[in-house]
């Protein structure tokens, strides 16, 4: 998968793009500078800032330099390739759905069309799913009668029969304009917006009740019995075909969410040891989706992609050892699947980026995506909160740079694609049976019907618009910069992007060198930036 990122060129750039403090940044330009003609590129520079740019684009009117400003320059190698990327965006959930049934339909196709229009909105390629109820969907619930050991009654009617209005306190009263809509209506039209090209993995949180001991509360903690192993990797392979039955592929899936929440969890959840976790996936779920078709042996790529793990990724190199460095349990795993929690231990541990390094170095040929990200809300404050110290369950961060940081810090470790959790959420972060409210992309007030795109929408823009399926990450080296962080791709068209992140409060003067050409910018504080080299010339 990450054929050209070889142990030699991982050593001999580890050192030079380890965490953050290789970072030295960023941006650069052709927008910022006067285009001529026998330039190989032409270039936009697109800006998110705390001052209120949301995915600007900057002009060269609105650049000022300054002999006062600190000059940084960096040079691109476009020909020194890494991983490739498979996509970013957001999630699939219950609670989404739900969202966008309340609002009017044009209001909700235009959602959509922001969400997943790669020219109209953030073009996101990567996206996730629940399979069962999960900690955003309105109840508890699952795709079987109870007790039913031959699946006879198997049916995801569930996630496409719509919304009654009485699933839950925070839903009741509020009037749905389309009480049809559900996950899978909201996929179908996804799919459907112009351009829209995106892949879904599904992980399930909970088996049924009846399959599990030592729950302490429905669906929630405890662990799959082992007498249920089979008949739970049935169920998981029946679920990726009656998807398919309604149009939709699974492109990846991952055995269980956050299987470390055995005892610990307040919403659905299920514990599996490393072993559990290695034994079923051997044993059970592999074989099962070999058998049914889903899951190629000889090309893990060409196939279902089952990601394993899918929990923190401060402690993954433990867990993903007992499958990996078993034979046959490995050879159904494509790759891991990480989340980022807790967040506040994120800045202290360097955005673990040794963890990433060595989760590559041990296990060069499994693929590294990051599934599940999110944040407690400010409802009185849900734009101004990414910009600050805001409290979460966590701790107390300011999450714009915890995203920046952490997104940059995994792609330049070899992660190749990026997931938040809920794409849409109201306004309160709800519906949330668990009082557990984050903020998302999007919210939305289901009363008032008003859309709010956070920053968060903004931020995850400069990658998913600009960095595409198939792209691969290039070298990008200069000097070191406390607070200035930075990657850079290269698309199949050829065009060629570098995000880069400006934490300080200080603007900087930016220098990009590619081959013989100089492009320039100046990044504000408190800024994320885009430069889009696009139109290259045939020499």
């Amino acid at each position: 998968m990450r054929h050209l990122n070889t142990p030699e060129n991982h050593r001999r750039y580890i050192k030079k793009f380890t965490g953050l403090h290789l970072l030295a940044i960023v941006c650069v330009m052709a927008s910022c500078a006067p285009k001529s003609s026998d330039k190989n590129y032409v270039s936009d520079v697109y800006q998110t800032s705390q001052a209120g740019d949301n995915l600007k684009l900057v002009t060269s009117d609105a650049i000022k330099t300054s002999t006062d400003i600190k000059k940084v320059t960096l040079e691109l190698h476009p020909e020194e390739e890494f991983q490739k990327y498979y996509g970013f965006g957001a999630s699939f959930t219950e609670s989404s759905a739900w969202n966008l049934a309340t609002i009017p339909v044009e209001s909700r196709k235009n959602v959509l069309t922001k969400l997943f229009s790669p020219t109209e909105g953030a073009g996101f390629t990567l996206t996730r799913t629940h399979i069962n109820s999960s900690d955003y969907s309105n109840n508890h619930y699952t795709y079987i009668e109870e007790g039913d050991e031959d699946l006879s009654t198997f049916s995801i009617h569930e996630d496409m029969k719509g919304f009654t209005g009485d699933e839950n306190d925070q839903v009741r009263g509020i009037e749905l304009v389309e009480p049809s809509y559900d996950i899978i209506p909201m996929i179908l039209e996804a799919s459907s917006i112009p351009g829209a090209d995106f892949k879904i993995i599904a992980s399930p949180w909970s088996p049924p009740s009846w399959m599990k001991a030592g729950e302490t509360a429905k669906m929630t903690n405890g662990s799959l019995l082992p007498e249920y192993y089979s008949l739970w990797a049935e169920y998981m392979s029946k679920y990726v075909s009656a998807y398919k039955e309604q149009g939709i592929d699974i492109w990846g899936m991952t055995p269980q969410n956050e299987p470390l929440h055995a005892h610990d969890a307040h919403w659905d959840s299920n514990g599996f040891t490393p072993e559990q976790g290695r034994d079923f996936l051997r044993d059970h779920l592999g074989p099962q989706l070999v058998k049914d078709g889903h899951l190629n042996l000889d090309d893990l790529e060409s196939g279902l992609r089952v990601l394993i793990y899918d929990h923190n990724k401060s402690t993954m190199n433990d867990y993903v050892a007992k499958t990996y460095e078993d034979p046959e349990a490995s050879k159904y795993a494509w790759g891991t699947a990480f989340h980022w929690y807790t967040n506040s231990e994120l800045k202290e541990n360097n955005w673990y980026a040794e963890e990433l390094a060595e989760l590559q170095k041990n296990w060069p040929n499994k693929a590294m995506i990051h599934t599940e990200s999110s944040i407690d809300i400010d409802e009185n404050d849900p734009i101004g909160q990414y910009w600050r110290e805001s409290p979460d369950y966590a701790g107390v961060f300011v999450p714009f740079e915890t995203y920046a940081n952490d997104i940059i810090t995994d792609l330049n470790h070899g992660t190749q694609g990026y997931i938040e959790w809920c794409s849409i959420l109201s306004h309160k972060g709800q519906p949330n049976p668990y009082d557990n409210f984050n903020s998302a992309p999007v919210l939305i007030n289901p009363v008032t019907d008003e859309v709010i795109y956070t920053p968060l929408y903004y931020l995850l823009s400069h990658f998913s618009k600009f960095i595409r399926p198939d792209a691969r990450r290039i070298a990008l080296t200069g000097e070191n910069v406390n607070g200035l962080i930075y990657t850079a791709a290269k698309n199949p068209d050829g065009s060629i992007a570098v995000v880069v992140y400006n934490n300080k409060e200080e603007p900087f003067d930016v220098s990009l060198t590619i081959e013989t050409e100089t492009y320039t910018t100046q990044i504000a504080p408190r800024a994320m930036q885009t430069i889009h080299l696009k139109g290259h010339k045939e020499k």
